[in-house]
This record gives C-alpha cells, structure tokens and sequence, in this order.
C-alpha cells in the first residue's frame, strides 16, 4: 500500500503543505477546519489503495503551511476562495471531488455551490452545518479583546484540552504533541485565533436555500459520539437536504479517522470511487 507523504507547493508566494499518497487518480481533496490535515493521515493509504489521489491541504498558517491568516481570511467563503489558487497551483483542470472535517466541511459545501470549480461529490465528516458551530470553547475568541489577550501558551493549552477529546479514545503524550505541534509556532496560534474569530454559523445558514435545491450527491461521515458536532444535526441535513446519505461511524468521536480508520477510508472511497466510475 502507497506510503502517506508531505509534499508543498507555492501558492501566492506562500509556501502550501499537503499530506497525499498513491500516485495519481481522480482528486480528492481533504479539508481540515480548527485542526491541521494531520486529522485525514490515518485514512490517505486507504484512499489512494481505491484509486483515488488524496490531497489533505494545510490552509495557510496551519499546520505545516507557512503564512498567516487574519480574521477577514479565516471566514468560510473566503476560505473556499482561496482553494481556487490552491487547485490552480497543483494544475488541477476540471472537477475537483472535497470532503471536509469540522469547519472544512463548511468550506467544502461552500465550494460545492459556489459553482467556480465543478464539485461532483462531496463528503461532510463531522462538519459544520446549520447552526451546529461555533462551540463555546471556539467562539468564546470571536470576542477582540479575548483574541488579544490569548497567548501561544494559551492557545496550544485550549487545543490539549479539544484533541482529548476529540480522539475519542486513549491517547499517548507524544500522540497529544505531535497534534499540539504546530500550533507551539506563535504564528500558527494567531491563524488559529483568526480562524476562531471568523467563525460565524450566518454561512452555513445562508448555504440553506442552495442546498435544499442542490442535487449533487452528498455522504455525511460521523463519529456518532461526537460532543462538538452532535450527530442530531446530521440526522437533520441527511432528512432535509436531497441526495444525502449518512453513515454513522460507531464508537467514534469528533475525529471518527483516529477510532475507525478502516471504515472511514472504505465510505469515502466506495462514495467517490463511484463518481470515477459512472465518468
């Protein structure tokens, strides 16, 4: 099976780190939302071994990414705007399929309807939607003057807390610190605060009437123990939204890649692996 590898690429002068494997395939992109494309590693040899080509980009000042986002980068559309450099940069013509985790499936519905780029399939994991997001412990940086006074120290310290959880299971102190990692870069914690204080449900409400009249298939992926995007809101969007399956990922949480790496990485792939095929 196809080793997972960092590989970067410059877009706008900035350099752009994303995690792949295989060797080619239909594009399948993988956003990250107040995490780092190191939440799609354990999935990315399942998806190439399909046949597929998984780019898990880093936004810039996350991750492994160089830049610095502010507050007016960090919102959901301009987010998705950005992405149309990115794909530009990697010399992807035609259409691009995306799943997106946490607030990158926000991004990632964005770019499905905002028609710049064809977006045939696309997979929420976990994501934002209604009006599910921010949760307390994000949007409580949504306040200037709690943003300005969050040290690096603070920040890396609220994302302990948040990847604990999230892992949904027992965890080693150097598993906990290769995810904290980034953020120990005082420059990343500020694109995190940015992202943060962008953070405003007004997107995804305003996505409603294009989705409720979207026909493009739709997988809803989820950790059903999830305590920051409850698995309620995805039961609503599977009923209300057409072309919507959900599959429930058992014993899982907000990460359901880190609990059930195996059947994350079979539903992705068995979802768009079909768009390559009827194509």
């Amino acid at each position: 099976m196809s080793r997972a590898r960092r590989e970067t690429i410059e877009v706008g002068g900035i350099p752009v780190s994303y995690l792949t494997a295989g060797e080619g395939g239909p594009l399948l992109l993988l956003l990250h939302g107040t995490y780092w494309s190191r939440v799609w590693q354990p999935v990315l040899e399942g998806i190439a071994a399909a046949g597929l080509r998984p780019v898990a980009v880093d936004f810039p000042g996350f991750g492994r990414s160089g830049g610095e986002l502010a507050v007016a980068e960090a919102s959901v559309p301009r987010l998705s705007g950005w992405l149309l450099h990115f794909l530009k940069a990697l010399g992807q013509k035609g259409p691009v399929m995306v799943a997106g985790h946490d607030i990158g499936g926000g991004v990632a519905q964005h770019l499905m309807l905002a028609k710049e780029v064809e977006v045939p399939r696309v997979a929420v994991v976990n994501g934002v939607m209604y009006d599910s997001w921010p949760v307390p412990g994000v949007a409580r940086f949504r306040d200037p003057a709690v943003a300005a006074a969050t040290t690096r120290d603070d920040v890396v310290a609220a994302r302990r807390v948040s990847v604990v959880k999230s892992l949904g299971r027992p965890a080693s102190e150097a598993e906990i610190n290769e995810y904290l990692d980034p953020w120990k870069d005082p420059r990343v914690a500020r694109s995190w605060l940015a992202l943060a204080g962008a953070a405003d449900h007004r997107y995804t409400m305003e996505m409603l009437p294009a989705l409720l009249e979207s026909t493009t298939p739709k997988l809803l992926l989820w950790g059903e123990d999830d305590g920051f995007q409850t698995i309620d809101y995805a039961e609503r969007y599977a009923r209300e939204i057409p072309e919507t399956r959900l599959v429930r990922i058992k014993s899982a949480g907000h990460i359901p890649m880190e609990n059930d790496p195996k059947a994350v990485a079979a539903a992705l792939a068995e979802f768009f692996a079909a768009e390559h095929q009827v194509t």
